[in-house]
């Protein structure tokens, strides 16, 4: 598919999740060959230092901070299809996921493969954004003020960093 400029605007002609009329519709990749396919997504949440300490010595009432996040964030990959209306289910190969602290943040990456027809960046950015937000979850009571705000606390710069497409061994297991 070609990529739009700033100064384009496609017609629904032209876009692959609408009917000529206009209505919504999941793109048929039926006829697609299945290839092997990488997304890298990363995204942080800013906290309160001293909310780091807590996460770095498993002092967190709620329990092991990023061992949870891990698994919510895995979850996610796994159930994007669920939650993202036009999104295909995919045979989700693995999943990597990377955290790291900083003084006043945790920056996540998230990893996916799968073998199929179609990518999975949205795997990867719904791995990193439920991730974080498990995160928030888990440490929600001390990062509020005393007024029951998060002035300190949010989840910034998700983006992809990267996805890569190789066409899968037809010969191969």
């Amino acid at each position: 598919m070609r990529e739009e400029s700033e100064d384009e605007s496609a017609t629904a002609d032209e876009l692959t999740h609408t009917t000529a009329d206009g209505d919504v519709q999941m793109v048929d990749v039926g006829d697609k060959p299945d290839s092997e396919r990488r997304a890298v997504a990363v995204g942080e949440i800013h906290l309160r230092p001293s909310t780091i300490e807590a996460i770095r010595d498993d002092r967190v009432g709620k329990g092991d901070v990023l061992a949870t996040a891990r698994v919510g964030a895995i979850q996610a990959v796994k159930h994007t299809w669920e939650t993202i209306p036009m999104c295909h289910q995919i045979p989700i190969t693995n999943v990597d996921t990377d955290f790291s602290l900083a003084e006043d943040r945790i920056e996540l990456r998230v990893a996916v493969e799968t073998t199929g027809k179609t990518g999975c960046e949205m795997e990867a950015l719904e791995g990193v954004t439920t991730g974080l937000n498990v995160v928030w979850d888990m440490v929600k009571a001390i990062e509020k003020d005393d007024d029951g705000q998060y002035p300190d606390t949010g989840i910034e710069n998700v983006r992809v960093l990267e996805k890569e497409k190789r066409r899968a061994n037809p010969g191969g297991r």
